[in-house]
């Protein structure tokens, strides 16, 4: 191993070493063989497979030769005795709620139709996971289910409240006899089995699970939010890199208290999970960047940690952490200072857990602009130079690019000044923020009375109307109370589902949403237990922009997918994610002749093949619904399409098995959700 060890701050980038190391190159796409092994496909997030048995003369061919039905339709609990009650989920959760009505947060069940993992395949089986936590391996020719673990964490009570009831995947390790899978569970633990018969690894934490939330600060297992929520929680997939697996977490940013648990990132053993490292991502005591917590902030403060997903450099020994907000989420007036390493970049060394750089993108966050999915890795070339390239979308519109290795951005990012003054009692906003110089914003961002929907003097005059006496302003002006209208909004921008990246051209390609929020605060209630001296007011009280008869408030187009050259910082293309039918069959816009407007985009994300870009519409099909299309990876042109039997909601991947190449997803609805496998007639 060869170390290199240098400091500088340049732009917001601390690097304090480099690590250089033999051992395995870091994947470029998906394996030859045909599996997925990660949730995007490799380490780097590439969501990029070398398949190419379905291309574009055939894409339009596929049907479909699996549905598997998920397996939280049918569940059990625990009975008095000690055995097991097996029944419908709807019939588990009616008696749980019955026997303890305080169980969940306002009695209300958890949901199963939010089935969004991506699954992995490995050795022609595929492994997911359900809302409710359960486990699954399915049978990657015919859909079979061949085992089902379930840790019955429904039965502990509502997820944290930042998201409820939601899995996005799980993580396989190929040591041992069989492999082992992993994920993370809404109640806090982390639960590992045996990839053969999904039963748990006895030699793995206690009898199979680690309990996440020990050892953390203000984390008591047996404690709640003031809404009846649990503490902590895991919603997106682990990361195996070698023999060590990391964890995200999911930590309640709706809070009336400034205390709480905070979002240290862990490495644990894939053997006997013991704990390896702990980076504690709100640096503690003498730590570097404890000075950017003002009046002591670090030793209460929550969150600050991973929600999403994560990428590692097995070559480099690096990992890289696209860290979230300091809880709670729009409010920082007891937390003053820069807030490091909130809103970052992260790269961690895999072994150890130490900090070789990082990067931050938000100083003081205001507005839940937290990193939204795990970098994509890839090796690029800008001006005759070969760089170890790591491309980071965001929930503001742009692209973060830097050289992986030392954490040096690809092209310079100014810090420039931003609008600080609030009416918010208490709030000290960070007078700059970091702005890429290249690429050009993928999105939207900020307000103005310009940006305003035109499409007659009509809806032109409603949204001004709309407008009047809301703050409007450019990306990153504080929040106010009199309500900001943040654009992009608190959800993005880009989200969870990410980017895909194809390696052998370098092309980036994200899909995004053109959308606002605006946040409403009130002061807290005697008695309510409030340690902050002002909190977020959510429900019917709200105030917000509404136009009338649900039109648009703002110019399209609603939803988009951008292919962005990382050679050259250039955007290839830009094309609307759909025709826009919702919002074209206005009664007051059908008779308009309209470009495509876009918002028939899912919050799936977009799978890279040898030769195709695929991604999910909510409309456009043979029968006006959901559909799956392929389009030209250097164009944007649509090359075919396929209907989907409901809306997709999890990012597609695709496997080889026996020869023949499938394209699955989750798709969602009522009464239970899919996963479904497409494949060409046999």
């Amino acid at each position: 191993m060869v170390t290199i060890r240098r400091t500088c701050h340049v732009l917001g980038v601390w690097s304090v070493a480099v690590l250089a190391s033999t051992g395995a190159l870091a994947q470029q796409g998906a394996p030859a063989n045909g599996e997925w092994p990660t949730y995007g496909g490799d380490l780097g997030s590439t969501k990029y497979s070398p398949l190419d048995q379905i291309d574009a003369t055939n894409f339009g061919n596929l049907e479909l030769a699996w549905r598997w039905r998920s397996a939280d339709a049918f569940m059990s609990k625990t009975t008095p005795t000690g055995g097991e009650w097996r029944a419908s989920s709807d019939a588990i959760f009616e008696a749980l709620n019955q026997e303890d009505p305080d169980r969940w947060r306002d009695g209300q069940a958890p949901y199963t139709n939010n089935l969004k993992a991506t699954p992995l395949m490995v050795g022609g089986r595929l492994f997911i996971n359900m809302p409710t936590s359960q486990g699954a391996a399915i049978d990657a020719a015919t859909g079979e289910t061949l085992w089902v673990y379930n840790p019955k964490t429904y039965e502990a009570g509502t997820t944290t409240m930042t998201a409820r009831w939601n899995q996005r995947g799980v993580a396989y390790w190929g040591g041992g006899e069989s492999g082992r899978v992993y994920w993370g569970t809404s109640n806090g633990y982390l639960v590992c089995v045996e990839a053969d018969t999904g039963r748990p690894c006895l030699d793995f934490g206690e009898q199979g699970r680690l309990d996440l939330m020990r050892d953390l600060p203000r984390s008591d297992r047996g404690d709640r939010d003031w809404l009846n929520a649990l503490l902590y929680s895991v919603q997106s997939p682990p990361l195996v890199v070698g023999d060590t697996i990391i964890t995200p977490s999911s930590i309640s940013s709706y809070n009336i208290s400034r205390e709480a648990p905070p979002g240290w990132m862990r490495g644990f053993d894939t053997r006997s999970g013991r704990t390896k490292w702990t980076f504690r991502t709100i640096p503690q005591g003498d730590e570097f960047g404890n000075d950017t917590w003002g009046g002591d902030s670090w030793r209460v403060t929550g969150k600050v940690g991973v929600w999403s997903m994560m990428s590692a450099d097995p070559e480099l020994g690096l990992l890289y952490l696209p860290t979230n907000t300091p809880a709670p989420d729009y409010y920082g007036g007891h937390r003053p200072g820069a807030n490091l390493f909130a809103e970052s970049v992260v790269a961690l060394n895999i072994e150890t857990g130490e900090r070789e750089w990082h990067f931050q993108a938000v100083h003081h966050g205001l507005w839940d602009y937290d990193f939204p999915a795990a970098p994509n890795l890839v090796d690029i070339e800008v001006d005759g130079r070969p760089i170890k390239a790591l491309a980071q979308v965001s929930k503001q519109g742009f692209l973060y690019v830097f050289d992986r290795v030392t954490g040096e951005p690809v092209w310079p990012i100014e810090e420039r000044a931003v609008p600080t003054d609030t009416d918010i009692a208490g709030e000290q906003a960070w007078p700059t923020q970091p702005f890429p110089t290249r690429p050009a914003p993928f999105e939207y961002q900020g307000a103005t009375i310009d940006d305003l929907v035109d499409f007659t003097p009509q809806i032109r005059q409603m949204a001004v109307e709309a407008v009047d006496g809301f703050r409007l302003g450019p990306l990153f002006t504080p929040q106010s109370l009199t309500g900001t209208i943040q654009r992009p909004s608190t959800s993005g921008g880009a989200n969870w589902s990410g980017a895909g990246v194809d390696p052998e051209t370098g092309l980036l390609y994200v899909p995004s949403v053109n959308a606002f929020s605006v946040r409403n605060y009130r002061e807290p209630e005697p008695g309510e237990g409030a340690t902050l001296n002002i909190i977020e007011l959510r429900g019917r009280d709200t105030r917000q922009p509404t136009m009338p008869q649900g039109l648009p408030l703002f110019k399209p187009p609603y939803s988009r997918m951008t292919a962005i050259d990382l050679d050259t910082g250039d955007h290839a293309w830009m094309q609307p994610l759909g025709n826009g039918e919702r919002v074209r069959n206005h009664p007051m816009l059908r008779d308009l002749d309209l470009a495509p407007l876009g918002g028939d985009g899912s919050r799936s994300g977009p799978l890279v093949t040898k030769t195709l870009l695929i991604y999910a519409l909510t409309t456009g099909g043979s029968d006006g619904g959901p559909q799956l299309i392929a389009v030209d990876k250097a164009s944007g042109e649509e090359l075919g399409s396929v209907d989907l039997p409901r809306g997709a909601i999890g990012t597609p991947m695709t496997y080889l098995l026996d020869g023949r190449q499938y394209i699955a997803l989750t798709v969602g609805g009522s009464p239970v959700p899919e996963l479904v496998a497409f494949a060409l007639p046999e």
